[in-house]
């Protein structure tokens, strides 16, 4: 039987992220999203259900993360769920938590956390950068007209 632990989030960091560094200097954030879910109950009311999921993100992902996102910016997850087991010191009972394990995000909106979206996009969608193209050292076709360029007004510290 094939298995499958997927899972993606778009929601606003409920508090400022929290850095650690383990011995071995592997970076790990931790921090929560809020996540809305909007729906209409059997009376006809309009009604808003939130969610709060704690993640984790570790390595390179977990410093930007970090460095770039305060309380109420948004962000997309996507991760893994992972189920955390302890025994409590001073009870002695068994307890557990589900978080998700951040594998790949996407900054959102403009970084104000005000939800604005970045650059005149729509509906919060983040921004996208590819890299130039790198030359092969063979010849290319002809140049073709360019189309009228566009400007475009780019942060500077944007680590992407």
């Amino acid at each position: 039987m094939a298995n499958l632990n997927k899972v993606m989030l778009i929601g606003n960091l409920t508090r400022d992220p929290e850095l650690r560094v383990t011995p071995k200097g592997t970076a790990i954030c931790t921090f929560s999203l809020a996540v809305n879910r909007k729906f209409r109950d059997e009376s006809g009311a309009d009604r808003e259900e939130v969610t709060y999921v704690d993640i984790e993100a570790w390595g390179k992902a977990g410093e930007n993360i970090s460095k770039y996102c305060t309380k109420g910016r948004p962000l997309f997850v996507e991760g893994r769920l992972r189920l955390d087991q302890w025994e409590d010191k001073n009870t002695k009972e068994k307890r557990s938590r589900m978080k998700v394990v951040c594998e790949n995000f996407q900054f959102l909106g403009s970084g104000r956390g005000d939800g604005a979206p970045a650059g005149g996009g729509e509906g919060g969608e983040g921004r996208s950068y590819s890299p130039a193209p790198r030359s092969t050292g063979q010849q290319s076709a002809p140049a073709r007209p360019a189309a009228p360029a566009q400007q475009e007004n780019l942060d500077e510290d944007v680590p992407f």
